[in-house]
């Protein structure tokens, strides 16, 4: 009896190195097929610029551009939770041209308007020189790289920060494989790294930050472009070194009774300053802070927060504000700041 046992051991463990490696080849196969995301972007509409008369697009970009209308639609839900427009260049990449969310919960991406990107876009076309470099988020930077026809430092998709609503958790890597499907042009590991760099500029003091932005502009004239959100998203990519929460309040006509208790708000929470950004005519997204090195850094500097004052700022030079937007001109290394080039919009 006990040989019989000492045969069937060597069997067990066969049997249990075998499960074992089963095991590790399923979770394997789960890592790179976590099944079907769930939502789907469905086509509405795409076609030539003259299409799409209604979006206002600059006059002078490509006119061979293809432009795209699609809606956001998840699973069991009838109504489409998001609408964007993607513009591309013959067989590239698509390009998201902006980001209107349905929801009260933020969704893969945040808010922009297409009004102001175009505005923004018209400017810089306009009045940056043809041989200057934009840096920017990496989604703002490929859209002024297709729109404006300027180079930009970051010409791939990053895709950071990705926003997965709470219901959606469980099937992240789903989403994360959908959304690289879709948008591709996924960007390398050293566009990844100088990616870093550029979140550590907009992190640091002012004056660190506008050494570090002249630093991967090299020796080329240079201007940085910033909207309010990117404040959100450099906080979901940093949230150990950059503390900012978000309250959408709906605007009803009474700007000073808003004023009030946004306030008000604000102390309730214990945050000290605050910054708008306008969703809709009836919604507004107000970002907080604390007081200390968020407040101080120089993306906080160079939005209008209630404790900044963008037009003082001595690190770089502000030359075109629109909507959301803020464009400053980088100073070369050892240079103050100069005169405008870009004219100063609406």
């Amino acid at each position: 009896m006990a040989r019989r046992n000492t045969k069937l051991l060597p069997s067990l463990g066969i049997l249990l190195v075998a499960g074992g490696i089963l095991l590790l080849l399923w979770f394997g196969w789960l890592w790179f097929n976590p099944g079907p995301a769930p939502y789907r972007y469905q086509l509405v509409t795409e076609g030539g610029i003259d299409q799409f008369a209604q979006l206002g697009l600059p006059a002078g970009i490509d006119p061979d551009l293809k432009l795209a209308q699609y809606e956001v639609y998840a699973e069991g839900v009838d109504q489409p939770l998001a609408l964007t427009h993607t513009a591309r260049r013959g067989t590239e990449a698509p390009v998201r041209l902006d980001w209107e969310n349905h929801t009260s919960e933020l969704l893969l991406t945040v808010d922009n308007k297409l009004s102001e990107l175009a505005a923004l876009s018209v400017a810089i076309a306009k009045h940056a020189p043809k041989d200057a470099l934009i840096l920017a988020w990496w989604d703002t930077s490929r859209q002024i790289h297709l729109l404006a026809e300027r180079d930009t430092l970051f010409t791939s998709r990053i895709g950071e920060p990705l926003i997965v609503p709470t219901p959606w958790r469980e099937r992240t890597d789903a989403v994360k494989r959908y959304e690289n499907e879709f948008w591709g042009a996924p960007a390398g590991e050293q566009e990844r790294a100088t990616f870093q760099r550029f979140a550590d500029a907009l992190l640091a003091p002012p004056e660190k930050g506008a050494a570090l932005l002249r630093e991967l502009a090299g020796n080329r004239e240079a201007y940085i472009a910033i909207h309010v959100n990117d404040l959100y998203k450099l906080g979901l990519m940093r949230p150990q070194q950059f503390d900012i929460t978000y309250k959408n309040f709906p605007m009803e006509g009474n700007m000073h009774g808003l004023i009030g208790y946004l306030k008000s708000w604000m102390q309730s929470n214990q945050f000290d300053t605050y910054t708008l950004q306008s969703l809709s005519d009836k919604m507004v997204r107000a970002y907080f802070l604390h007081k200390g090195p968020n407040s101080e850094s120089l993306i906080a500097q160079m939005l209008p927060f209630t404790e900044s004052q963008p037009l003082d700022l001595q690190a770089l030079q502000l030359i075109y504000q629109q909507g959301g937007y803020w464009v400053y001109r980088i100073p070369a290394t050892g240079e103050s700041a100069a005169a405008p080039e870009i004219p100063a919009g609406a």
